[in-house]
Order: C-alpha cells, then structure tokens, then sequence
C-alpha cells in the first residue's frame, strides 16, 4: 500500500484528475500520466528557479537566492513524490 500524499502533491493529483470526465478513465489515468506531470513540474521549477549556479547574484540578495533554491526544491519533491505515489 502506497503512504498518502502530501496536500502539496494531493492538490496537484486532485487538478490532473479533475480533467478526466470518464470515470475509467479518471481511476487508471492517474498511473499514465503521473511521469509525464512529474516531468511537468520539473521542467517549470528549471525554467522559473533556474541552478543556484545560473542566478545572477549580482541582482539578488543572497536570502533571495536561498529562497528561490527553496521553492525549487519543494517543487521537485512534489515530482518525486508523485512519481513514488502513482
């Protein structure tokens, strides 16, 4: 049996399957899509939270910067997350 997930995942599995209008559809469509929502997340946290290495330093303060590698790091949890959940 899988651990529940946190309402940061659950939130985000509840808006995927809010899409599907097949019951069917909505029970086994979760496990085909969780990779691909995943991969999603990821890709939004690279292009919105760029490396720590790629921020421009010079324009942030260093709480900024440690705070956007925050936010970007719980994003890719909830990717893990959900990959682990399915």
């Amino acid at each position: 049996m899988t651990q529940p997930l946190s309402p940061a995942a659950q939130a985000v599995k509840n808006a995927v399957l809010a899409l599907y209008s097949d019951e069917k559809v909505h029970r086994f469509g979760w496990q085909l899509d969780a990779p691909t929502v995943a991969a999603a997340l990821r890709a939004a946290a690279n292009q919105v939270v760029p490396e720590p290495d790629d921020i421009d330093k010079g324009e942030l303060s260093l709480a900024a910067i440690r705070n956007r590698c925050k936010v970007r790091a719980e994003i890719h949890a909830i990717a893990a997350e959900l990959e682990g959940g399915r």
